[in-house]
């Protein structure tokens, strides 16, 4: 029996990585994936980030990245909606290198994260939602800054309008250690012109300006 079970699980490991392995495009490297519902249909859909190319990083262009989402139609995986814009350019990232961190599926929401810079660091979070028979960016979080300067955070809630922005203002005393000098924060509300999706992610930047402290903020 023990050698049935074991057989039987080695078939599924084959099956399940010979299914994993057809779902990379030629020329393709998995860098990254997520499995949930994404749509409330009670089926799970697969979420794959690849780089365009399975070149070693070495250029000065760096490698193009392609966010895949796929659904299951009756035995099959099709692909459901792509995107090129969504996930950065391996070396969009400034010093740091390679900006992208990771996907995740949770409670039907598709999240991004994804950082960056130098001595002014940064990190965002993109968080999209399947409506409309789309993938629309519902909300939005970034935090930027340098130690002994300042950090900034911005949340962005689409669906509400509502943003919410901090900034801390830091100072450093001569051990180096971090103080806060001040802090501003304000709340108001933003409507976009027209709906972010994950398609047109990233073709134009969008400024944002605060209201009472004049922040600008970039979504």
């Amino acid at each position: 029996m023990k050698r049935i079970i074991s057989l039987l699980i080695s078939i599924y490991t084959c099956q399940f990585a010979k299914a994993q392995s057809n779902l990379v495009p030629k020329h393709y490297k998995l860098i990254n994936e997520a499995t949930g519902d994404l749509n409330k249909d009670g089926i799970a859909e697969k979420a794959f980030v690849y780089n365009m190319s399975q070149s070693p990083d070495d250029d000065e262009e760096g490698i193009n990245r392609e966010l895949i989402i796929y659904k299951k139609q009756k035995d099959k995986w099709i692909i459901w909606h792509r995107s090129t814009t969504a996930i950065g350019n391996s070396k969009s990232g400034g010093m740091m290198g390679d900006p992208f961190e990771s996907i995740e599926i949770n409670k039907g929401i598709l999240l991004v994260y994804q950082s960056g810079g130098s001595s002014w660091k940064w990190n965002t979070t993109d968080k999209y939602r399947f409506q409309n028979n789309r993938f629309e960016l519902i909300g939005y979080k970034s935090y930027y800054g340098k130690l002994c300067e300042y950090w900034l955070l911005f949340e962005y809630n689409i669906s509400t309008q509502t943003v919410f922005c901090k900034k801390e203002y830091e100072v450093c005393d001569e051990k180096g250690d971090q103080l806060i000098s001040k802090t501003e924060a304000e709340k108001f509300t933003y409507k976009l012109k027209q709906p972010i999706t994950l398609q047109n992610r990233n073709k134009e930047e969008i400024k944002i300006e605060s209201l009472k402290y004049k922040f600008e903020l970039y979504l």
